[in-house]
């Protein structure tokens, strides 16, 4: 068990990815019967917007071996025991889809106790070990072999494989001693900090999950320890590198931002500065930030050791921006010395425009370095939900793109160039409810799922979308919703055909991700919100609930054009423009794509053809006041309610 960052260890695994990358090495991997050299370190693909990414949470996704241990769809606080084992046994079944990367939920170890309710793997109490518990029998040492084997196995098929992780904080260490009795979860800061005018004391919890009196402020020597007590690298075993002032009291990045526990998650100081705090033994062992260094060295280390293309991380803006950057810099170059030269890495910053762009590229902080890659698109996550299901006036869609414009418009060349930063999803872990649930209409669930992989970003499908799960349900099965373990279901446990590729979903989303392969227009194009008219003059951008969504993606001479008609009960007829100067009278577009077409069940299987008319002296309107008239181009076509098509030129 490697236990401190200084290991030799790890500076041999280090210098033997540097090694196997300068020689060309490869690894053998038996697919399908036969052996496969597969690259070692895996390259990096060139552009992410090419790879869709399939989210999946180990513990709910698939064991080969056994049940889930609580009923699949019902609400379950604790452990379902799903596995590295289960994930491979479906590689095929996410490359079918048409994923070309899988997102895997944290699998550092989590304190002995924890292991019910901290399925999940957001708390770490050792930072460089696998957690045994999703090994296919319980040990570490086979935890680690089968996920090496899941990672060699996914790059065998294509696939890229990216880890979850925390910086922000490790799992329940310690905790606090108020009024001479240790308390888990400290609600209120205020209090605590009336209470002892300072950081109060706290103590360090043993392997069994108890408090120990003897190790309150101090531990023991780590040779003293065992490697369930605490918190592991030993480097970590310092008070002063955790926040100890209780749970967070604000969620909005500024100068009032009050840090602090994830509710018992213990917040680590990332930002710890030695040399401000007079610590110059830690500053010549660890550099001026130690925190952020003995995390750097870990997340390294297991680049090396299990070939991972890309991290995402978990709850970005509660760090420091300017270690958030350097963290990003510090992958980034390790990954370039092991020949991965585009290892991703992108964030959660659940908050606005502004904000998710302090953390990204060089809009971040210090404007030395280029910070994380991308973020989660938070803004698109609540407009396109938002539109699709009519909650909100389809404008708003329109003003998060033009808003995005302004705020990146220092990382972009070109206006495409905005879906490298964003990777957009229509539902996630953290949520309470999915898109899909038992009062949304099934032609909603598709015509999301084509906005999703149509508009600018890197798509993410959060796992069992392709089989219509549809949340957890109470024992007497009705929809459950409003807790997390909402949208966190078992999936191997949905019999008979858990995955199932013939499912409606499935296909539908295998034809959208074949669409997007095929068409580099949806992958890097610039993005245009398009005018309808339904009298075939006047022209202007779709307003309201239930109105229609229409834009193009256009890369170099080629434009695809989207339109989605989100009313529930009204169709659509009418023209949508299109570029003037691609399309002239007569050029015919084909539709390459409809959520409502019973014929899915070939990536390239097309529709009817159209063609595009000159519209004389159309005329342009910005809500009721009239902003021009010009020849224009516009393309006929009618649309059922919420149906989507995808049209694209006749070659």
């Amino acid at each position: 068990m490697i236990d401190h960052i200084h290991d030799p260890i790890i500076e041999q695994t280090l210098q033997r990815a540097r090694q196997a990358a300068g020689r060309g090495a490869t690894r053998p991997v038996t697919l399908d019967g036969r052996s496969v050299d597969v690259p070692y370190p895996f390259p990096s693909p060139r552009d992410w917007r090419d790879c869709p990414i399939y989210f999946l949470m180990l513990d709910r996704f698939n064991n080969p071996t056994a049940p889930p241990a609580g009923p699949w769809n019902q609400r379950y606080d604790f452990r379902q025991g799903g596995t590295f084992n289960g994930v491979r046994q479906q590689l095929d079944y996410i490359a079918g889809l048409g994923m070309r990367a899988i997102w895997l939920t944290p699998v550092l170890k989590a304190p002995q106790p924890d292991w019910r309710w901290n399925y999940h793997g957001y708390g770490t109490q050792h930072f460089l070990a696998i957690d045994e518990r999703l090994g296919s029998d319980g040990t570490r040492p086979t935890a680690e072999a089968e996920l090496r084997a899941l990672v060699m196995e996914a790059h065998a098929r294509g696939l890229y494989v990216i880890l979850d992780i925390v910086l922000n904080h490790a799992a329940r260490v310690f905790d606090y001693v108020v009024d001479g009795e240790p308390v888990a979860d400290l609600a209120d800061p205020g209090v605590l900090h009336a209470h002892f005018g300072q950081e109060p004391p706290v103590r360090w919890l043993n392997g069994f999950g108890f408090p120990r009196a003897d190790w309150q402020d101090r531990l023991p020597p780590p040779e003293q320890l065992s490697v369930d007590d605490a918190v592991w690298p030993s480097d970590l075993q310092r008070i002063e590198f955790f926040r100890r002032r209780g749970s967070k009291l604000t969620d909005d990045p500024g100068d009032d931002f009050v840090r602090g526990d994830f509710d018992v998650m213990r917040q680590l100081v990332v930002e710890y500065d030695a040399t401000v705090a007079g610590q110059e033994e830690l500053r010549g062992r660890y550099g001026q930030r130690p925190v952020l260094s003995i995390l750097v060295r870990a997340y390294q280390y297991l680049v090396a050791a299990y070939d991972f293309d890309g991290f995402r991380i978990d709850t970005v803006k509660y760090v420091d921006p300017d270690a958030i950057q350097t963290f990003g810099n510090a992958m980034r170059e390790y990954a370039l010395s092991i020949g991965k030269h585009n290892f991703f890495t992108f964030g959660e910053i659940y908050d606005d425009e502004e904000t998710i762009a302090a953390f990204v590229g060089r809009n971040g902080s210090n404007r030395e370095g280029f910070g994380i890659d991308a973020a989660l698109d938070f803004p698109l996550f609540f407009g396109l939900q938002g539109a699709v299901k009519g909650r909100i006036g389809v404008e708003a869609l329109r003003r998060i793109f033009e808003r995005r414009k302004a705020v990146e418009h220092e990382l972009l060349s070109s206006h495409g160039e905005a879906g490298r930063f964003f990777v957009t999803f229509l539902d996630n872990h953290d949520q309470t409810s999915r898109f899909n649930h038992p009062e949304t209409p099934q032609a909603q669930v598709s015509q999301a799922l084509a906005l999703l992989f149509t508009l600018q970003g890197i798509p993410s499908l959060y796992y069992g979308t392709e089989q219509g799960l549809q949340g957890t349900v109470t024992a007497a099965g009705q929809p459950h919703l409003g807790n997390l373990e909402s949208v966190r279901e078992a999936l191997w446990g949905k019999g008979p055909k858990p995955f199932d590729q013939i499912h409606p979903l499935y296909q539908k989303i295998q034809r959208l991700a074949a669409l997007r392969a095929s068409e580099p227009a949806l992958r890097y194009g610039r993005l245009y919100w398009r005018q309808l008219s339904g009298n075939q003059r006047d022209f202007g951008h779709p307003r309201g609930v239930g109105g229609v969504l229409a834009f193009s993606r256009i890369l170099s001479a080629r434009e695809i054009v989207i339109v989605a008609n989100t009313h529930t009960e009204q169709s659509f007829s009418g023209l949508v423009l299109v570029d003037r100067d691609l399309f002239r009278d007569g050029r015919a577009m084909i539709r390459r794509y409809s959520n409502l077409a019973p014929d899915i069940a070939g990536p390239d299987a097309t529709g009817p053809t159209a063609a595009v008319r000159t519209v004389a002296e159309a005329r342009f309107w910005e809500g009721d006041r009239l902003i021009g008239r010009a020849t224009a181009s516009a393309l006929p076509l009618s649309l059922a309610p919420m149906e989507v098509q995808i049209w694209a030129p006749v070659d």
